[in-house]
């Protein structure tokens, strides 16, 4: 059903966005570790194994997330949703019976799923033809044993987000996994080099993780008293594997968006450059973690707001949100796309030859942004079925011209590809909740965040007409663009909700 239209003119919002800026807090501080302990994770891959051996692990990485994203059939989102509305209409007296709704489908897919992996070597031999068969078929068994327990933590921490929180993801998704994988991957690294110590370094923080997702989920019940409700109410399970049904498949369109690329340059070129396309993505996904950090934030926060028909406070808190998000994300991107080679260099000399795709796809990822949380608003009001179609066209879009583009342009196909994709998916769903839902997105804050990013654009641009794609020249682009951004958010501070933002943390300080 349709969002009502607003009666009265947007709120402030304050509970709202300050329970959203209080997550994205935290969600900042993950995201700004999960960039640095995955960055350096990818840098003692590749260094250790080179671009060939790094392409083999990271394909059964590809195959291991999305599979483990697809075995999850949408819990995780229907859990966020869920239980968020049921705390806030029915004090969480359906909780324990939606996590065993979500939880049975999840731990029968995932098993299934790891079979083949586990029984057919052709499998193996088939995504990874230029490794010897032996190694090939060990490393796919790996991966394969690790899945269930790793898609069972993944709907956990969804019932910790529809709880209101989002610590337990952070903790374990950001923070926990990204510097156990390092601390385990640097003695390897040292001691044993080979492609399955370094994917076992990967694999094995999924154990602490889902045992960590249970425990912050045992705590969270028991402080909002949903453990051992005095009246169990009956649980929705119908309505709510019609809105986690549709989203099961859009989950395997989304993360498959991610990994395909590494998956056809490994089937249709080399391994080398899916090594190089894995770097690439790496530093793409970095620049996304902000909007990662108000989505998780966010998510939780429109379910209820639409739960309880505050159309216009949801309203306003999407605007305020995607501020944040264009305000950050695209300066960083500016920088990226200024001076690829330099960034790329950070895993390795062979890698600089990825600098024109890692343009093309931070150009796309600045749309992807620009248009904030839309993908959100739709789950969040229910409408699966409308993410599907979304995210089914953008997927056959980047599919097409992956096929078409990879055997040709290698890398340069790849990120063309998923550009593509991440373009017509954002623009879909941005068009759909202002039609549709009525969400709009730009207002004075949003317009002077994209003038923010355009004057930052104008300083790294001469900057590097200046110095080059070298180490010298990002090093001036990041201070003379740091001035620039610095100097425009405290003359514009009120417009960008940045007052709102500081004054989240100063509570917390105190």
């Amino acid at each position: 059903m349709t969002a009502p239209e607003a009666t009265a003119p947007a709120p402030a919002a304050p509970n709202s966005v300050t329970a959203a800026a209080r997550g994205g807090w935290w969600g900042v501080a993950g995201s700004a570790t999960n960039a640095v302990f995955a960055f350096v994770f990818v840098g003692l891959i590749t260094r250790a194994l080179g671009a060939q051996g790094a392409g083999a692990v990271f394909t059964g990485v590809a195959l291991f997330t999305i599979l483990g994203n697809t075995c999850k059939l949408g819990a995780d989102t229907g859990l966020v949703r869920f239980v968020s509305r049921d705390i806030a209409v029915g004090g969480g007296r359906s909780v324990g019976g939606l996590l065993r709704v979500a939880l049975v489908p999840a731990v029968v897919a995932s098993t299934a799923a790891a079979l083949p992996l586990l029984l057919c070597p052709a499998l193996a031999t088939m995504l990874l033809p230029h490794l010897p068969p032996a190694d090939a078929v060990t490393l796919v068994r790996l991966f394969g044993l690790f899945l269930p327990v790793a898609t069972v933590g993944l709907v956990l921490l969804g019932a910790n987000q529809g709880h209101g929180t989002v610590v337990p993801f952070v903790g374990v998704e950001q923070i926990g996994k990204p510097v156990l994988r390092v601390l385990i991957a640097v003695p390897v690294a040292v001691c044993a080099p080979g492609l399955l110590p370094l994917a076992a370094a990967w694999l094995l923080p999924a154990l602490a993780g889902t045992a960590a997702a249970w425990l912050a989920l045992r705590r969270c019940r028991a402080v909002r008293g949903t453990a051992h409700p005095a009246v169990r109410a009956a649980v929705p399970w119908r309505a709510f594997w019609s809105f986690a049904a549709p989203r099961a498949i859009s989950s395997v369109f989304d993360i498959s968006a991610v990994w395909v690329g590494v998956i056809l340059l490994s089937a249709l070129a080399t391994g080398a450059e899916a090594g190089v396309y894995t770097a690439i993505g790496r530093v793409v996904t970095a620049g996304t973690l902000l909007q990662l950090a108000v989505r998780l934030a966010v998510a939780p926060q429109i379910s209820r707001l639409l739960a309880v028909e505050q159309i216009a406070e949801a309203r306003h808190l999407h605007r305020v949100s995607t501020c944040w998000i264009v305000l950050f994300s695209w300066p960083l991107f500016v920088l990226v796309a200024a001076f690829p080679r330099t960034v790329l260099s950070v895993f390795g000399p062979e890698f600089v030859r990825g600098a024109p795709a890692l343009v093309v796809l931070c150009l796309a990822s600045m749309v992807n942004v620009a248009v904030g949380n839309a993908q959100t608003v739709l789950l969040m009001s229910g409408r699966s079925s409308w993410h599907l179609a979304v995210t089914a066209a953008a997927f056959t879009v980047q599919l097409t011209v992956g096929l078409l583009a990879v055997p040709r342009w290698g890398v340069v196909g790849a990120a063309a590809s998923w550009g593509a994709a991440i373009v017509v998916e954002n623009l879909s769903a941005a068009l759909l909740i202002r039609s549709r839902l009525g969400f709009t997105t730009v207002d004075r804050g949003y317009t002077t965040a994209l003038g923010t990013g355009l004057a930052v654009s104008v300083v790294l641009t001469a900057v590097r007409s200046l110095e080059g794609d070298t180490t010298s020249g990002l090093a001036a682009g990041m201070t003379l663009g740091m001035c620039v951004f610095g100097t425009t958010l405290w003359w514009y501070r009120r417009p960008l909700g940045v007052s709102e933002l500081v004054g989240v943390l100063r509570r917390r300080a105190a």
